[in-house]
This record gives structure tokens, sequence and C-alpha cells, in this order.
């Protein structure tokens, strides 16, 4: 067996592993949607990417979050005879999902959203060159709807990722920012009327590789708001995903389980074709 076929073979596996342990967690705990929407078959798997950021000090924190991460030994080869840390962190830093508790009371906290939201196929809209011209750009639903005569209906349970290219700045936390004199930031986001269009598409969450699904000059977050009232998750600071075709990706969403959170640390994978 050749190490292409061996490692398709291995993602097959993977994949087939993944639906079937949420259907079976669907069916056996607590977090369990009253009906799920069954997502399309993933075709056969090439590869893994990691699309989220190492989770560390250097990450850009938000404007006004003192101490958004700290790291320290609690154990050590020397003095114990093996290693482990202790680390504080913000629940909304580095690479990190938005439960709908975020911005609604009583919304699903981290732990409390049914496993079977977490993985679905991607929706890439790329949003590059328009946010190159234009740091306050909005996602137009005309993406949306470019996006679908080339590919047909968004497939319902489906996971948004907006590409901005913006993940090219993380590592220059002042440039990530974008801050002007005032103390306003910018960036691009998603615009309410397309939010609209994809909450009608039976979307289940959305994701952006900036630091806020709202852009960085909103003041009342009204795509959070909107989102999480109809149950959205939200993953923010993504990495680079302008290697992930438009369609036919699939994503696995791997937060923390964190008990009563309205956000947390995630690992995002892209499986690709």
């Amino acid at each position: 067996m050749d190490g292409k076929r061996a490692v398709t073979m291995v993602l097959v596996v993977l994949a087939t592993a993944v639906a079937g342990l949420l259907v079976v967690q669907m069916k056996d705990n607590g977090k369990a949607e009253s009906s799920f929407t069954p997502r399309p078959e993933p075709e056969a798997f090439s590869r893994i990417i990691d699309i989220g950021h190492e989770l560390g000090p250097d990450n850009p924190a938000w404007p006004g979050d003192a101490h958004p991460f700290e790291a320290v030994p609690n154990a050590t080869f020397e003095k114990d005879g093996y290693f482990t840390r202790k680390f504080t962190s913000l629940e909304h830093f580095g690479t990190h999902l938005d439960a709908p508790a975020h911005f609604v009371k009583g919304g699903w906290t981290v732990d409390q959203i049914p496993a079977s939201r977490l993985y679905g196929p991607a929706v890439v809209l790329d949003a590059r060159t328009e946010s190159a011209h234009d740091a306050d750009y909005l996602l137009a639903p005309e993406k949306i709807t470019e996006w679908e005569s080339r590919n047909g209906r968004i497939p319902r349970g489906s996971i948004v990722v907006m590409c901005t290219g913006w993940s090219a700045r993380w590592r220059d936390a002042k440039s990530y920012r974008n801050m002007d004199s005032s103390g306003v930031m910018h960036f691009p986001g998603y615009s309410v009327e397309a939010v609209k269009l994809l909450i009608e598409r039976g979307v289940v969450g959305l994701t952006i590789d900036t630091m806020s699904v709202d852009y960085g000059a909103s003041k009342d977050f009204p795509v959070h708001h909107l989102s999480h009232g109809a149950s959205l998750f939200h993953v923010e600071n993504l990495a680079d995903v302008s290697s992930l075709p438009e369609k036919s990706a699939y994503l696995v969403v791997a937060p923390i389980d964190l008990e009563g959170g309205s956000g947390g640390p995630a690992r995002v994978f892209a499986l690709l074709p």
C-alpha cells in the first residue's frame, strides 16, 4: 500500500469514528439536540490541518484585558520527578470558541453545546481582496449567494469560515488590533445581513481569522447578539485558512469542555480531501 493511500484510509477511519462518537454522545448524554440534522457524508480525506494558533502569553489580547494568560511550573523533574504547569487564561483569548451564553442569558455554555454542532462541512468565504482594501469590511450577503451560485445551497449544519487574511498580522499585536489614535480597532467582520442569511441556511457556527466576528470598530456587537440568539457558536482568531477549499473540507472544533464557560481556548482542525 502506498503512503498516500495509507494516509487516506487512516483519515477516513478517523472521520468515521468522529461521526460515530458524535451520534453516540447525542444519544447518551445531556448535550443532545431535540432533533439532529444529518450532515452530508464526507469524502475521503487526504490530510488534516490545524487552523488555530498556539495558546501563549504573546497572543494579541483584547484592549483592556489585564493578565490574559499565564503559565507557571507546578512540578519539575528536578524536584518532583515529573513536569506539570498551572495556567490561567481568559475565556476569550487566543484561538477560542464563543458559546451562545457569551451574549445571551440562558444560552448554551461551552459544555452544553451539542457535540453534533462541533463537526461539519466548511463553507469558506474568501474576503481577502475586500479586507486588504478596507479594514472595516463587512461580509456582504452577495458573497454568500455567489458561493451558492458555484457550489449549490449551503448545507444545513455547516460551519462558516470567513477568510480575511488578517492572520498574517498575528505576530504583531499592534498591527493585528489595528487601533487608531482614538482607540478604535479596525479589522473586518461579518455583516448582520449576511448572518441573517446564514441563519436561514441553518449553519451552526461562524469562524474568522480576526479578533471578533463583529468588525473591529463595533460598539454594540450586533452579530454576537444575533448569532448567539440563534444558538450559533463562534471561533475567533483562527490561523491561516487561505489553503482551505471553498467547499469539500470538514471542520472539527475542539474547545476546552469548560463547565459553565462563556467561551474557552479551542483547537480547530480542517479535514481536507
